[in-house]
C-alpha cells in the first residue's frame, strides 16, 4: 500500500467558494487528458455540448435522494424510462409479446453493481428452487473481476475456466465444470481484457440444459452492440433474445455516453426480478424497500442519463457506434500493419488488447505503453496474461486516430529489436 499523504484537517474558517475551486483545479493538473482524446480506459466522450448537457441535468438533481420516489415521482418516471429503454435495445423488443412484457430491470451504481445484483439473484433462486446452500457460478477467465467480488461477498464459489487460443470463452471446458450446485453460467459480451463476444446462445443452452441461469455481462457492450448490429459490424447473438439467458446487464455510463455511475440490469421473468430488491419492516421506521445495494441513491446520474438517451436519440447512438467503429478500426489496422505488433485474438467491437507481438518477441509491450505515453501523453490500461496494453475506443477518439497511428508506428520502430523493457511491471485496473 502507498504511503498517505499528510493527513487533512477540517478548516477552522471556511473558505470562500472561488477558492475553494481554485484548489480543485490545481488538484487536477496531473490526472489525465481524456477530454483531449488521450485516454483509452474509464470515461466516454460523445463531445462538449453532450457534456455540458449531462452537467446541467445532474445539476438539476443535484440535491435530490432516488430512495423514495413517492417524494420526488420525477426519478421514478425517469427510472422506468431509462429501463425500458434500455430492455428494448437488449432484446426485449424482438421476444414474443407475453415474454417481452415478462421482462423486468433496475437501475445500479454502475457494472460492479449490476454483477453483484445478478450473482446475489442466481444464489437466492438456488435456494428457493433447489435448496442449494453451497452454489457455484461457471465463468471464463475473461469475466470480469466484479465476479470474484460477487463471490466473494456473497459466498459463492467462482469457477474460472480457461479461455480457448482466441480469448474466447470455452463452451465444453465450463460444461465440465458445472454441477448440481451450479447457479450461474457467465457470458460475456464482450469480454473486458480482449473484446470478444463470447459463445452466447452455446453457452445460454448449456445453462439451461443443466438447470441453471445464465448472466450475459454486456455492461461494456450493452449500449454498443445494438447499433453496431444495425450498422452491420456485428452480427453474432448476444441478448435477451437468445433462449436460455435470464438477466443482462448494461452500463448507460459507458457507451451510453451517460455521466458516471449508472448501469441497468434486467431480468428476461419477473419472478427472477422479485429475488433482486430488499423489503424489510423489521425495525422502528416503518417499510424500507430498496431495489439494488445502495440505500440513498444520487438522483444526479438518473437525471443525466435520461437526458442523454433523450438528447442523442437512435441517429445520435448510431453516429457515435460507427464513429467509435472506424476509429477502432484504423487503429487495429496500424497494429496488424506494424512489424513487431499484434492484436490478442479477434475482438468483435471496439475493445482490444494489443502490444508486442508474442511469438517473435521483439518489443516488450509495456515498453511500448511508456513510450506512448512520453511521445504523446497517450494512456492505456496494462494487463498480463499475456502482456498486452488495452484500448476502449469511443466516439471521442475519432478525431486523434491519425495522429495515434503515427505514433504508434514511430514507437514501435524505435523498439523493434531495442531488446528494451520496461521496469515497471505492474498491471493495475483499479487502486485503493
Amino acid at each position: 500500500m502507498a504511503d498517505r499523504p499528510p493527513a487533512s484537517r477540517l478548516p477552522a474558517r471556511g473558505l470562500p467558494a472561488d477558492r475553494v475551486l481554485a484548489t480543485m483545479a490545481e488538484l487536477r493538473v496531473d490526472d489525465r487528458d481524456w477530454r483531449g482524446g488521450r485516454v483509452f480506459s474509464l470515461v466516454y466522450s460523445a463531445g462538449a455540448s453532450v457534456h455540458r448537457l449531462l452537467e446541467e441535468a445532474a445539476t438539476l438533481y443535484s440535491a435530490e435522494n432516488a430512495l423514495n420516489t413517492d417524494v420526488f415521482p420525477s426519478l421514478g418516471r425517469m427510472q422506468q424510462d431509462i429501463v425500458d429503454i434500455a430492455t428494448g435495445l437488449l432484446g426485449a423488443d424482438r421476444l414474443p409479446s407475453d415474454e417481452g412484457g415478462q421482462v423486468r430491470g433496475f437501475l445500479t451504481s454502475g457494472g460492479t453493481e449490476s454483477l453483484l445484483q445478478a450473482a446475489k439473484t442466481a444464489r437466492d433462486w438456488g435456494r428457493t428452487q433447489g435448496g442449494i446452500e453451497r452454489p457455484n457460478m461457471v465463468l471464463a477467465t475473461s469475466a470480469h473481476a466484479a465476479f470474484e467480488k460477487a463471490a466473494h461477498y456473497f459466498d459463492v464459489e467462482s469457477r474460472r475456466i480457461p479461455v480457448r487460443a482466441d480469448f474466447s470463452a470455452d463452451v465444453d471446458a465450463m460444461a465440465d465444470a458445472l454441477d448440481d450446485r451450479t447457479v450461474l453460467v457467465v457470458a460475456s459480451a464482450p469480454s473486458y481484457p480482449q473484446g470478444i463476444v463470447d459463445p452466447v446462445p452455446e453457452l445460454a443452452a448449456m445453462a439451461s440444459a443443466r438447470g441453471a441461469l445464465c448472466h450475459v455481462d454486456a455492461c461494456l457492450g450493452g449500449f454498443l452492440l445494438p447499433f453496431l448490429g444495425r450498422l452491420g459490424h456485428v452480427d453474432k447473438e448476444w441478448d435477451l433474445s437468445v433462449p436460455g439467458v435470464t438477466s443482462i446487464s448494461a452500463d448507460l455510463h459507458k457507451y451510453g455516453y451517460a455521466s458516471k455511475g449508472i448501469s441497468v440490469i434486467a431480468y428476461r421473468d419477473r419472478q427472477l426480478a422479485r429475488l433482486q430488491p430488499f423489503v424489510t419492516t423489521n425495525w422502528l421506521g416503518g417499510l424500507y424497500g430498496s431495489p439494488s445495494m445502495a440505500g440513498t441513491r444520487p438522483a444526479g446520474p438518473i437525471a443525466a442519463g435520461w437526458a442523454v438517451l433523450h438528447h442523442l436519440g437512435e441517429d445520435g447512438y448510431l453516429r457515435l457506434a460507427d464513429d467509435a467503429f472506424r476509429a477502432a478500426t484504423a487503429i487495429k489496422a496500424t497494429i496488424a500493419a506494424t512489424p513487431g505488433l499484434a492484436i490478442r485474438g479477434r475482438p468483435d467491437a471496439t475493445v482490444f488488447a494489443f502490444g508486442g507481438d508474442t511469438e517473435d518477441g521483439r518489443i516488450d509491450s509495456f515498453a511500448l505503453g511508456d513510450a506512448l505515453a512520453a511521445r504523446g501523453g497517450w494512456f492505456f490500461d496494462r494487463q498480463n496474461h499475456p502482456d498486452s496494453l488495452h484500448a476502449t475506443v469511443q466516439a471521442g477518439h475519432r478525431d486523434v486516430v491519425e495522429e495515434l497511428r503515427a505514433d504508434l508506428a514511430a514507437a514501435a520502430s524505435e523498439l523493434l529489436g531495442s531488446g528494451h523493457r520496461a521496469e515497471d511491471r505492474s498491471t493495475t485496473y483499479g487502486t485503493l
